[in-house]
């Protein structure tokens, strides 16, 4: 039974550290720009390797 609440413990520590880390990923910009992604494959990289 004592193994049930050292468990249940580690796994209430691993969800709420990856929480903070999304968290943290949100404050920080990661998600801000979800257009250029979309449209990056469609850019000409011709230009740069001329030079």
């Amino acid at each position: 039974m004592e193994i049930i609440y050292l468990l249940l413990g580690l796994s209430l520590l691993a969800a709420l550290t990856f929480l903070a880390a999304f968290i943290w990923s949100i404050k920080s910009g990661q998600y801000e720009d979800d257009y250029t992604p979309g449209i990056r494959i469609l850019f000409d990289d011709n230009e740069n390797n001329k030079q």
